[in-house]
């Protein structure tokens, strides 16, 4: 993977559980690794954190945002019998959930378990049996054989992740738990690398925020956005890769995983900024496809664009096949373009540069 930037990085990145409501590990890995690039680090009451890349007073600053946070589980109730009932966090998928390996976190470490998944030779068909469960029918199996005995290794309130990890599948799909959107947060630190590398360059004030709570409503952008105050925002997510069979692309259009990041059209996205980042992707040569939105981003977009008098915003968006699962397959070559789309795009800024739709 010669080809690939700081490898070792993300790779602590993703392994690293990060449930929404529940970053401050993630959170660590990340800060850790931008504070050797900013001139100024800082976090607030909930998480997020902002690394800052000052040049001066007088001109404007651009916030680059990604959130840290991973859908998950929660324990919600403990059995007489010591089995675990759980609810989701965030976007979670009830119908990929049985059958799989899962570490519970606290305070002392992690619990292993399983969640539960009756024979298909015990299954009543005709009652249903092969329908997608309701997260109250969830249960993980700890090893435990009584409620006393679960309450000595776990709590309820006890955030739960997939124990899925990360690999290459070829030199360009990497496919892993909680790729949305802990690439983001790698993408942004390698911008704000590049940037401290091209300072002399650099026109610019920056401000690298990695969000918590994205997956339950964007509240950590919408938090550290009113406190920044910035100019303006790029905001960097993924979207859905459309181009696996199954899906009706006159529905939900078409993008292609290795043809390049995504610019969005609508919505939060300021018009002048879309127009901005397609004629830098157009002058630097970077491959760009295009997504459009009737009504919200989904992503902390919409969280940003209306604090106080608005800030000017625009979204790039890393395509994903499989999101919201623990197989989320992503192109090397199109995290590549990301980083570079970004980082020229913030090069490409003037001193006083201004978004207008007038």
């Amino acid at each position: 993977m010669s080809n690939f930037p700081e490898r070792e990085f993300l790779e602590q990145l993703l392994i690293t559980p990060s449930p929404t409501g529940f970053e401050s590990a993630g959170q660590k890995v990340w800060t850790n690794y931008v504070e050797q690039f900013s001139d100024d680090l800082e976090t607030d009451a909930y998480g997020s954190a902002v690394a800052k890349l000052n040049t001066s007073f007088d001109v404007i600053t651009v916030m680059l945002e990604a959130h840290c946070d991973e859908i998950g589980m929660i324990v919600q109730h403990i059995t007489e019998k010591g089995f675990v009932h759980v609810n989701k966090l965030g976007g979670s998928d009830s119908t990929i959930a049985r059958a799989k390996r899962v570490n519970i976190h606290n305070k002392r470490g992690i619990v292993s378990g399983v969640i539960g998944n009756t024979a298909i030779h015990l299954q009543d068909k005709k009652n249903g049996g092969g329908d997608q469960p309701a997260w109250k029918d969830i249960y993980i199996d700890i090893g435990a054989t009584s409620r006393e005995e679960a309450l000595e290794m776990i709590q309820i309130g006890d955030p739960i992740t997939y124990a899925d990890n990360f690999e290459f599948l070829s030199d360009d799909i990497l496919t892993g738990r909680a790729l949305d959107n802990r690439i983001g947060g790698f993408v942004i630190a390698q911008v704000l690398k590049r940037l401290w590398e091209n300072r002399s360059n650099l026109n610019v004030n920056v401000m690298a925020l990695n969000s918590v709570q994205e997956e339950v409503g964007g509240y950590g952008a919408r938090m550290m956005s009113y406190r920044l105050e910035p100019d303006m925002a790029l905001v960097t997510d993924v979207t859905h890769a459309t181009d696996t069979p199954g899906i009706n692309n006159a529905e939900h259009g078409l993008v292609k995983l290795g043809e390049g990041p995504v610019v969005q059209h609508g919505g939060a996205n300021h018009p002048s900024i879309v127009t901005f980042i397609e004629e830098v992707s157009k002058t630097k040569e970077i491959s760009l496809q295009h997504d459009a939105v009737s009504v919200r981003t989904g992503t902390d977009t919409d969280s940003i664009f209306y604090q106080k008098t608005g800030i000017p915003s625009g979204l790039i968006s890393l395509p994903l096949r499989y999101m919201h699962s623990p197989v989320e397959t992503a192109s090397v070559a199109d995290i590549n373009s990301l980083i570079n789309l970004m980082t020229e795009c913030i090069l490409s800024l003037e001193p006083d540069q201004t978004f207008s739709v007038l």
